[in-house]
């Protein structure tokens, strides 16, 4: 039997923590000679590649020497916070990465201290040593204030440091040393992390940290083996999480990592991490015990979605024209499954309505539910975020976020009036250490001010500022914050968009169609120079005349229609408005199309 250790790799997003996860795969005879791998194996969901970001938290595992080592790649981004927080208690170390040239940043600070608090020691691995405004020195005593900050303890502070590049599966303990691959992080680990401890003939007892979905076998949980062994085919009690309620059911299969690939076995032993069926209503913290001995671990507590959405049938015109699933029923059906595995969400009804609030961590949690939806062939109409208030000793509270920003200083005043605009309050304001045209600002923001900012910070850093953004905490409420400064332009026909229309509402402000796009009536077609809402009717041909003329036969030069993202139309829209996604297409549009009942309803 391997001896077993566990660990996560968490970071930042874009820190490489995927990279590694691959160097130390390959490595390590995961893949055949001639196997085609792809950069980021484990990042294997469509949206995960097209995007370069993980979305959710995937067992690996290597053998290394006489050891089996699962690794756990984890999601950067703030929006999945969630998928980190559950699998800290499944591993016996996390490997930090942070980057050469960053240091630290504010999901750095959110990952680090989740793996303080359930007692780990962490290993700091200093990626992208080969930049060449690397500070290696720098970001190491950067990284060593950050565990001060978070109270680690005299032998958290006493953490190994691996420098290295993952990209190139090169590391050492030099940074400026020989380095040829990945065994001295390897070495550290074994090093620093004794293996799991226990006996097969204790009581089995594992905890479910993770869930998956196969359309054979139901719902699947996946946890840790914390005492004695699992078999398949064998009874087992479930205690709930945080209840009382027991029930015991049958495992009808049983996997253990090897590889990227899951192995079916007959039987695991204490310490590894394993995936089991037989449960239709298996979920996140609940234990799985000896059925003559039931022993539960402490609840796992889910942290609270902070933003919501309306999911609403599709009303428009066009619908029905590009999908198949399109009745309140389909979208029910799909909400309810998204619900097996992504534990982060939540949804409710919407009375009176065909629709659903569905509530997640964030914009990005929320229009990966949607996006994939849409790949599905789902067609629907989305409200404005929201954000999910919360009563705090009396007091009404929102949601605030960290914002740290990296801009040219020429454009820093901007920002600071921007944010302070949106209720944002400036914590920090400095030169950047890697470049002193550039200052680094950070802010403690309400989330409800920064939705929708995002492509006005582009606008204004001309693409040349980076902010990040991590949630912080719940703050009391700090009252009304403007929205959209622009209104926009609203067709009042159905039809075909034609150039000459287009052309000549080029004046009026910034158009979001092309020419010889089909449009209905209250969808949107442009944004509009003022802040009022225009009607407009971009289907308007020339009128034909007897009369030529050397000005009037002039070709017409349309401006590039501006497109946006499933993420920038969610962040645009108004409370009146709607995103309507289709497979084929992201239309905005009104809630109320008819012009007539939209100016009566303005009236009231």
């Amino acid at each position: 039997m391997d001896k077993i250790i566990n660990i996560a790799v968490v970071a930042h997003v874009d820190a490489g923590k995927s990279t590694l996860v691959d160097a130390l795969l390959s490595q390590n005879g995961a893949f055949r000679e001639n196997e085609v791998v792809n950069a980021q194996v484990m990042d294997n969901n469509d949206l995960e590649r097209e995007r370069g970001i993980t979305i959710y938290s995937k067992p690996c595992s290597i053998h290394y020497k006489d050891y089996k080592i699962n690794i756990v790649d984890t999601p950067g981004h703030a929006d999945f916070s969630s998928e980190v927080e559950r699998i800290m208690r499944t591993v016996d170390t996390v490997v930090l990465i942070v980057d050469a040239k960053e240091g630290p940043m504010p999901q750095t600070r959110f990952v680090l201290k989740k793996a303080l608090e359930q007692n780990l020691k962490p290993i700091l691995f200093i990626n992208k040593i080969d930049k060449k405004d690397a500070r290696a020195e720098d970001v190491v005593n950067m990284t060593f204030d950050l565990f001060m900050e978070l109270n680690a303890s005299d032998e958290q502070l006493d953490f190994p440091i691996i420098y290295g590049v993952a990209r190139d599966g090169k590391a050492g303990l030099d940074p400026n040393g020989e380095m040829v691959d990945v065994s001295p992080l390897l070495e550290v680990i074994l090093k620093q992390v004794d293996p799991y401890n226990g006996s097969k003939d204790d009581p089995l007892q594992m905890q479910i940290c993770q869930l998956d979905y196969d359309s054979f076998i139901g719902r699947l949980g996946i946890g840790r083996i914390t005492k004695g062994m699992i078999k398949n085919g064998q009874t087992v009690a479930l205690s709930k999480n945080g209840s009382e309620k027991i029930e015991n059911f049958r495992i009808t299969k049983l996997f253990v990592q090897e590889g990227i690939e899951r192995k079916e076995v007959s039987e695991a032993y204490y310490g590894d991490i394993v995936t089991i069926a037989g449960c239709s209503d298996i979920s996140i913290g609940d234990t799985v015990c000896d059925k003559d001995k039931v022993e539960a671990l402490p609840q796992i507590i889910i942290e609270r979605p902070t933003m919501s959405m309306n999911f609403m049938v599709n009303s428009s015109p066009f619908a029905g024209q590009s999908g198949k699933f399109l009745t309140s029923r389909h979208i029910k059906d799909r909400l309810e499954k998204e619900l097996e595995t992504n534990v982060g969400l939540e949804v409710e009804e919407l009375p009176g309505s065909d629709g659903f609030k569905v509530s997640g961590r964030g914009e990005l949690h929320l229009s990966v539910l949607l996006e994939q939806m849409r790949r599905e062939g789902f067609e629907l109409c989305v409200s404005k975020p929201e954000v999910l208030f919360e009563e705090i000793d009396g007091k009404k509270c929102e949601p605030f976020e960290t914002v740290i920003v990296n801009t040219p200083s020429e454009y820093a005043s901007t920002i600071i009036s921007d944010l302070q605009e949106r209720k944002a309050t400036l914590n920090i304001m400095t030169n950047s250490e890697t470049d002193q045209n550039y200052t680094h600002l950070e802010f403690s923001a309400p989330t409800r001010g920064l939705i929708g900012y995002r492509s006005a910070f582009i606008t204004n850093t001309k693409g040349e500022g980076i902010m990040v953004r991590s949630f912080e905490s719940y703050k009391p409420y700090v009252g009304e914050i403007h929205g959209r400064k622009n209104g926009v332009l609203v067709s009042m026909e159905n039809g075909k968009t034609l150039g000459y229309s287009l052309f000549n509402l080029q004046d009026r402000g910034t158009m979001i169609v092309g020419p010889a796009v089909d449009v209905y009536a209250g969808e949107i077609v442009g944004i509009h120079n003022r802040d009022n809402d225009l009607n407009v009717n971009p289907c308007k041909n020339k009128e034909m005349s007897n009369t030529r003329s050397k000005a009037s036969d002039d070709a017409i030069a349309l401006v590039p229609p501006r497109t946006f993202t499933l993420e920038e139309s969610l962040e645009f829209i108004e409370d009146d408005e709607y995103v309507e996604i289709t497979p084929d297409a992201i239309r905005l549009r009104k809630k109320v199309l008819d012009a007539n009942e939209r100016f009566r309803l303005n009236r009231k």
